[in-house]
Parts: C-alpha cells; structure tokens; sequence
C-alpha cells in the first residue's frame, strides 16, 4: 500500500469550519429528462442522496440506470431538468456558468477511466493544470504538484511523459491532479476500468489511504470488489436509488 510522506498531508481537503454540520453534497427531488415526445427519456426520477463530508461511497448499477448522469450533475458538467443541487450548502442551479467552471476547478476533482492526460506535457505539469486555472502563485504550484505526486508515489517520475509511464501510473497522475485543489468531494467514474487487476488493487489502495486522510469520495462503478471498498454502497435503478 501506498503510504503519504510525512508533509503529505497539506495537500488533503481543507473544510472550511462553517460546513463541518452539514453534507457535501445533497441531491433533493433530481430529476433529467432528455429528448422530448417519442424520444423522451428519463435519466434520474426524482432521485434523493446526501453524500456527508468524508464519506467513501460507491455508485453502482447496470448501463442505463442512471448513476453516470448522477455523477455529471454532482460533478456540475450538467444541470438536472427539476430539483435542487446543495453543493457544500450552495444551491448549483443558481450559479452562472463561469461560477460552475469556478467550483468545478476548485471544489472538486475528477478521475475517470480514460485518464485524460495531456500528452506533451510531463507528470508535474499535469497536475500543475488545475493551480494555473485557481490562480496558485507558480512556487506553490511546484511544490504542491511535487507533494501530490510523491502522495500517489510517482516522486521519482515528474519528468516522465504520459507515453513513458503505465497505464497505473497515469491514472495515478489524473489522481495526483484531482486532488490538487483540495476539493470538496473526489468523483470517480469507473477509475479502473482500464486497468488491470494488480494495478486496479494498487490504485484503489490509494483511494482508502486518501479516504483515510479525510477526502470525500464517490465513486461510480459497475465492478462488485471496486464497489465493496467503499464504506456505503447504493445501487441505482431506473434513475432511482434501488438500495
């Protein structure tokens, strides 16, 4: 298992003390439909869930039931069609599109299982990305991406390429990177599907060391063992929540 350094704790969540009594997150009465007439679906009906602050939650279910539109809502790449979204007390709906862009990047991070690596560019300056966006002055953000790295313990390869490093290793990159800003919540959506089984049990180490360290986690799979390692477990159905 992956242990952090001694300083690697600077990089885990700050909350800020007036959210301590409530969630993280909290979808009340969601629901999307996409299409209109004949093509009309529904994606999420009327769907409840509280997600509390340092929880470590799995979103399972089939293809179609729901749990990846969930994911884009709590992630705010999408707006439900009804329904309110409390993102650490505030409501999303009410927020512009560049205040979306403004939380995306600094309350929460995003791993998926593609990692979404920009190529040209080495490890350190991946996951420097996110810093540049939040206006980090440059000196922090070279320490803080070299924290990060040595968290998920790719200290010896900041140089590397993307090409140069394992399918593990970028993943643990895009982990490095969504955790930068020390967000409010760390969404994963199906982290290890292009790994193998070896690095899948590496990777997921890493998402109970940084659980443990108090990050908020949910986490959407369809694969029964990466569900188990979560603390709570829901399963969708139909755009609701079946158990």
């Amino acid at each position: 298992m992956v242990r952090p350094s001694p300083t690697a704790t600077a990089i885990t969540t700050e909350v800020d003390p007036s959210n301590l009594g409530q969630p993280v997150a909290e979808l009340l009465h969601i629901s999307k439909v996409y299409g209109e007439g004949e093509a009309r679906v529904m994606a999420l009906d009327d769907l409840c869930l509280r997600v509390e602050r340092g929880e470590y939650l799995a979103v399972m279910g089939t293809s179609g039931s729901g749990k990846s539109t969930a994911m884009n809502i709590l992630g705010c790449l999408d707006r439900p069609s009804s329904g309110t979204y409390l993102l650490n007390g505030v409501a999303v709906e009410s927020l512009s599109d560049d205040e979306l862009a403004a939380v995306r990047n600094r309350e929460l991070g995003f791993v998926f299982q593609q990692f979404h690596l920009l190529p040209q560019l080495s490890a350190l300056e991946n996951v420097k990305l996110p810093m540049i966006y939040a206006g980090v002055p440059p000196e922090q953000r070279h320490e803080r991406a070299c924290l990060a790295l040595e968290r998920v313990g790719l200290g010896h390869r900041l140089d590397n390429r993307p090409n140069q490093l394992s399918g593990g290793q970028q993943q643990r990159v895009a982990l490095a990177r969504a955790i930068i800003n020390h967000p409010a919540m760390l969404l994963a959506d199906e982290p290890t599907g292009a790994l193998d089984s070896r690095t899948t049990e590496e990777v997921l180490e890493i998402f109970d060391d940084l659980n443990a360290q108090g990050i908020t986690i949910l986490l959407v799979t369809h694969e029964r063992e990466v569900g188990e390692r979560a603390r709570r477990v829901v399963h969708f159905r139909d755009g609701r929540i079946a158990s």
